[in-house]
């Protein structure tokens, strides 16, 4: 059976993480690492975390809960603990207050891909899909604004982020080798997806569009509060993968979209 690792990363998150935690909690597919980094919190986020634990080992649903808090050095340097400890054979980066929209959902994902069809050799480098936006309650509000293409490559990041963090399951064995580059503060989860597509392309391993919603994202978080900053640390990213001449004319176009949309 194919072995996901869901990472969740934590800090001062009770009001949203119970969401999240049940999500996986209620996943039909049974084999499930779920890796819950916290930061230290001081507020109830890592008791609920623990008693999340407690509850999924005395159930049947065949899942394996490990929680590790400890000071870090922001979220992408716990994204890099949690991506050194995961076995599974996929990573999925669910953060607190984002969820699965469906209890079956990586029990479809596994069929729509046909993993179980094919020799792990050939597994897709990347399975990917939509996600949806949710409030601060977890309520739907939007799909989101990007959607991704029916064939993606690591080319196709020059139009933005076409697939959310949360929906982009990277093959650990490629992932492992590609940690987050922490000198980026806001932005190094789409260095980070590049990167892997990049490899993918590098081993000739295709990338695998689910063709389903596999994600809800709140809308609030960092990215969002430092919508200045990320905005110019991407452009960093994107030049660097990108060149200097193609990532200015694209952003010539986002501002021309941007008025019509």
């Amino acid at each position: 059976m194919i072995k996901f690792t869901v990472i969740t990363i934590t800090y001062q998150a009770e009001k949203v993480l119970q969401r999240t935690l049940q999500s996986v909690l209620h996943q039909t597919h049974e084999d499930v690492e779920h890796l819950i980094i916290d930061g230290a919190s001081k507020d109830g986020t890592l008791a609920m975390a623990e008693q999340y634990k407690a509850e999924s080992d005395a159930s049947d649903c065949g899942h394996k809960v490990i929680v590790r808090s400890e000071p870090d050095d922001g979220i992408y340097h716990a994204m890099n603990k949690g991506l050194t400890q995961a076995s599974g054979d996929y990573i999925i980066y669910m953060n607190a207050g984002d969820f699965f929209p469906q209890d079956d959902t990586l029990e479809q994902i596994a069929r729509r891909c046909r993993l179980n069809e094919l020799p792990t050799s050939e597994w897709p480098a990347v399975l990917y899909g939509n996600t949806d936006i949710v409030d601060g309650e977890g309520k739907y509000l939007h799909p989101r604004r990007l959607q991704p293409p029916e064939k993606l490559t690591w080319r196709s990041f020059r139009q933005g982020m076409l697939v959310c963090h949360q929906a982009f399951y990277a093959r650990t064995d490629i992932a492992k080798n590609l940690q987050y580059d922490t000198r980026y503060k806001y932005s190094a989860d789409v260095d980070w997806c590049i990167r892997v597509m990049k490899e993918a392309d590098r081993l000739g391993l295709p990338l695998c569009n689910i063709g389903m919603v596999v994600a809800n994202y709140t809308e609030e978080g960092t990215t969002t509060r430092h919508h200045r900053e990320s905005l110019r640390e991407r452009y960093r990213v994107m030049a660097h993968h990108y060149g200097q001449l193609s990532t200015f004319f694209m952003h010539c176009w986002f501002a021309v979209r941007s008025v019509f949309t």
